[in-house]
């Protein structure tokens, strides 16, 4: 079962920021084969949306007010450890996250830099794309808005 936090920078303990970091750069870096610098001086201004389970992070996002990261409120950083994601931890974390952008900033408007081969997972939770396919980091990504 997932158990889902919001907290703060400031509230994050050591053992769950080793844990979201060490979830981060196993997926995006080793199982995605990507080199780039995770630790982008983001994370101190983001809410931080933590899946635990069993007391291990299993599941991540990082979530901004408007104008902290793009001009709406946006969620990034989506992450599900890969043994977990026959669960559908994936819709979870995103709908607490979105839940949390709602609640924390009282905003409707998300955006979402989303790797292209997930498009359909993020249309699901009510996203569209906008404009042109793009390469982040070498990967094809799609802005996309929930509205």
């Amino acid at each position: 079962m997932l158990h889902i936090s919001v907290k703060k920078f400031q509230e994050l303990s050591n053992t769950e920021l080793y844990g979201i970091l060490q979830l981060r750069s196993q997926v995006f870096v080793v199982e995605q084969q990507c080199v780039y610098q995770d630790l982008d001086d983001k994370d101190q201004k983001a809410l931080h949306v933590i899946g635990h389970n069993g007391g291990n992070v299993v599941a991540y996002t990082r979530i901004f007010k408007p104008g902290d990261y793009v001009e709406t409120a946006s969620i990034g950083r989506v992450v599900v450890r890969a043994s977990e994601r026959k669960y559908g931890y994936g819709k979870e974390i995103m709908k607490a996250s979105i839940q949390a952008v709602e609640k924390c900033f009282s905003e409707k408007i998300i955006h979402v830099s989303a790797q292209l081969y997930l498009e359909r997972f993020y249309h699901e939770l009510g996203f569209e794309q906008i404009g042109k396919g793009y390469l982040e980091d070498g990967i094809p990504h799609i802005a996309m808005l929930r509205q």
